[in-house]
């Protein structure tokens, strides 16, 4: 469906809302981990080199923004992707910086004689 134009405030807070939750290192570092399917807090806490509590209050943020999903299996909590688009858009991204650090290179050797 597409968007209004010009967009409405409170889907342009929404939205920026959004961005924020997923535009910090280490959520990034967790979403990319959890790509490659669940793991809990102590999983990802150790692949992270972080500590529980600091990974468990960036899950909290991403499971408040409906981004990932949780379950309990006694006394571990295991934590899934349960919205896809946020791969689609780190692609985007992605696709964006290396397609300029291709431009910089390019122009750097270019002018190197």
């Amino acid at each position: 469906m597409p968007l209004p134009n010009p967009l409405p405030d409170a889907l342009v807070e929404l939205i920026a809302e959004r961005f924020r939750t997923i535009g910090e290192p280490t959520r990034i570092r967790i979403l990319e981990h959890l790509r490659h399917g669940e793991a809990s807090v102590q999983d990802l806490a150790a692949h992270l080199g972080s500590s529980q509590q600091n990974v468990s209050k960036h899950l909290g943020l991403l499971a408040r923004a409906g981004i990932v999903g949780r379950r309990r299996d006694g006394t571990f909590v295991y934590y899934r992707i349960t919205d896809d688009s946020v791969f689609a858009m780190c692609e985007e991204v992605c696709g964006a910086v290396q397609r300029g650090l291709g431009e910089l290179v390019a122009a750097i050797d270019g002018g190197v004689r």
